[in-house]
């Protein structure tokens, strides 16, 4: 009878060693997961928070007014202009500057809605929601409608980055809001569809026309809005028919005719149609009235 015939030696050792290397492997790649994980909060921690700074902040306007000019999607230049804008927000509150994680959600035209967060204390808590747009009025370099919104709300993204509210700070600029022949109602609705899926909204600000002066207007058709509230020693609360002189054209108002209780925030009226909107608005007083914006974020956020 023959002996049994015995395994060859390497055939034994890759029995020992082929479950230890699966049982390695599979430790490595939890190792790595948990790193990654660990990596991207500490990411996240490591925003670069911009105090305001009045030399920025003309820098920014002059860039959005008298760069870039006409924005909104008559073409071909305008239209041009209005990606140039988005690329622009990308490009300061992106990785490479601010730091934030940048969500893009497709917009009902070819121009993205933006949003960057500064996570609350309390994820579930209601949300504050700053808006603002970065179109311009056809024909027109917008220079209140809507430059000085748009460059108050990033240097409130950039002076809030590092914050550590109680409730979760979302920043959204939107692509049409000052176009009427742009999709105004459709992009607002967007937005909605955002707001809902993060539960009840806390405090809705939308922000435009910060360069008439240095207190804010705040007015909003919910007459029991918080930040109506909130408003003491940063400027005061307005009528509706004073603020928008008969014309719901204000994306305060388009919200509101969707249940949403939006604030705006400003620093003057809407612009009437033959108004002009082109002068260079004066940086030291956009700088004043975004100091009193992010001190009315921080107040919205903490209650």
């Amino acid at each position: 009878m023959d002996a049994p015939r015995r395994r060859p030696r390497w055939v034994i050792l890759l029995l020992i060693l082929l479950p230890l290397w699966l049982v390695g492997s599979g430790g490595g790649a939890l190792w790595y997961y948990f790193h990654r994980e660990k990596s991207q909060v500490l990411a996240e921690q490591e925003r670069f928070a911009q105090a305001v700074s009045t030399p920025l902040l003309a820098d920014d306007l002059r860039k959005i007014v008298e760069v870039i000019g006409e924005r909104n999607t008559a073409p071909p230049t305008a239209a041009a202009n209005l990606s140039r804008t988005a690329s622009m927000i990308e490009g300061l509150l992106g990785p490479s500057n601010t730091g934030y994680t940048l969500r893009k959600t497709k917009g009902p035209a070819a121009w993205p809605i933006l949003q960057v967060t500064v996570a609350g204390k309390n994820p579930a808590a209601p949300a504050v929601w700053v808006l603002t747009s970065y179109d311009s009025r056809a024909g027109s370099r917008g220079a209140e409608a809507n430059a000085t919104g748009l460059a108050a709300t990033l240097a409130a993204a950039q002076a809030l980055a590092r914050d550590q509210p109680k409730a979760p700070i979302h920043f959204i600029f939107l692509p049409h809001a000052n176009d009427m022949e742009s999709p105004v109602v459709e992009t607002a609705a967007k937005f909605l569809e955002l707001a809902k899926a993060s539960g009840p909204a806390k405090a809705v600000l939308c922000v435009e026309a910060m360069g008439a002066g240095e207190s804010l207007w705040l007015s909003s058709r919910d007459v029991s809005a918080l930040p109506l509230n909130l408003a003491k020693g940063l400027g005061a609360v307005y009528g509706a028919e004073v603020v928008c002189l008969g014309e719901d054209t204000d994306l305060a108002s388009t919200l509101f005719e969707m249940n949403l209780p939006a604030v705006r925030v400003a620093t003057r009226p809407l612009l009437t149609p033959d108004e002009k909107d082109d002068r260079l608005p004066f940086a030291p007083t956009v700088a004043a009235s975004t100091g009193r914006l992010i001190e009315l974020i921080r107040r919205c956020s903490a209650k």
